[in-house]
């Protein structure tokens, strides 16, 4: 939805050019990563009011509004965006490792904060983690996914787990649970993600050659990864520390539950009353919520029709909204 506002209407004039943005990503395409599908979504959904472009850093090039992802890793760009413009406007977009860690640990996370004209939540949760002066300036933008539908398989309840295999999304935990299931149940468990570190990779390699449910396709490309949620009778998500995760919002967008860790980032998504949660890194509680999940019809209904009362957040509509939003008065501030 379009906003009407002096600056979108001045835009639309011809003679008057765009503002000049930059988005800060400390990934790229290549990446494949949430990261990169923030900023990519979100230059879209600027295009129209904005001339937007996407780096790693910082060239010094003038523009009028600079947006970062992640204030540790995005630190060096912020920190030369202020000194070179004490008063320009900066968003600050943080992650969950942000929120949940480096805000605490990172003293160049922290002078990223206090750099910012504006800061951006994925997720309500995240506020509380907040001091007072950082939630004044702060607001939720909460990400978006299209609507992908797909049929699940009939013989089997297919679950997948769809993140790079880096500790942050504890995936020894999804390995450990699979070898927990009866060797009678059917079920099969789909991995979807590279292995940014190799012994991970490794572990699920043993895991497929000792369990035969367990599959790790690997890195995939969205789309290929979209498809094999949109015909999931669930995804599991299993990390322990999330900004508020693309993934389980693909899923809710595509009319499949999500199992999940009880973390900041999905109870954000999720709410504190959704029922298909388990203790961070308890592989035990996991393969018992699967099994439920997969025994009670009643059951998994409820956290479908759980999870179709927050689809509505999740439209591209509303993100684009508060993104234009954002980006307004970001240029409307003295």
């Amino acid at each position: 939805m379009a906003i009407a506002t002096p600056l979108a209407a001045a835009c639309q004039n011809a003679a008057v050019p765009k503002p000049r943005v930059l988005i800060v990503s400390p990934a790229l395409a290549e990446a494949n990563n949430g990261n990169w599908r923030t900023a990519s979504r979100w230059r879209t959904f600027l295009s129209a009011m904005a001339e937007v472009e996407i780096a790693r850093g910082w060239d010094g090039t003038p523009r009028d509004a600079l947006i970062a992802l992640h204030a540790r890793r995005s630190a060096d760009a912020v920190a030369q965006w202020r000194a070179a413009h004490p008063a320009a406007p900066l968003a600050l977009v943080l992650t969950g490792t942000d929120v949940y860690r480096d805000i605490e640990e990172s003293p160049a996370a922290q002078h990223s904060l206090q750099c910012a004209s504006a800061l951006v939540v994925l997720q309500p949760d995240a506020l509380d983690h907040l001091g007072a002066a950082e939630r004044a300036k702060a607001r939720v933008i909460v990400q978006s996914a299209s609507r992908v539908r797909g049929r699940p398989a009939q013989r089997h309840v297919d679950l997948v787990a769809v993140g790079h295999l880096r500790d942050e999304k504890d995936p020894l935990t999804l390995m450990a649970a699979a070898r927990r299931l009866p060797a009678d149940m059917p079920m099969r468990i789909v991995h979807i993600g590279e292995a940014l570190a190799p012994e991970l990779g490794d572990a699920a390699r043993r895991t497929m050659a000792e369990c035969p449910r367990y599959r790790w396709l690997g890195g995939l490309p969205r789309e290929a990864a979209r498809r094999w949620i949109a015909r999931a009778r669930a995804l599991v998500h299993m990390s322990r520390m999330e900004g508020g995760a693309q993934v389980v919002i693909e899923a809710v967008r595509s009319g499949v539950p999500v199992l999940a860790s009880r973390i900041g980032g999905n109870l954000g998504l999720l709410g504190e009353d959704y029922e298909g949660y388990f203790p961070v890194g308890d592989d035990a509680a996991l393969a018992a919520l699967m099994l439920r999940f997969a025994a009670e019809p009643a059951f998994a209904d409820r956290l479908r029709a759980q999870c179709a009362l927050r689809e509505p957040a999740f439209s591209p509509a509303a993100e684009q909204s508060n993104v234009r939003r954002l980006l307004h008065d970001l240029l409307a501030s003295p």
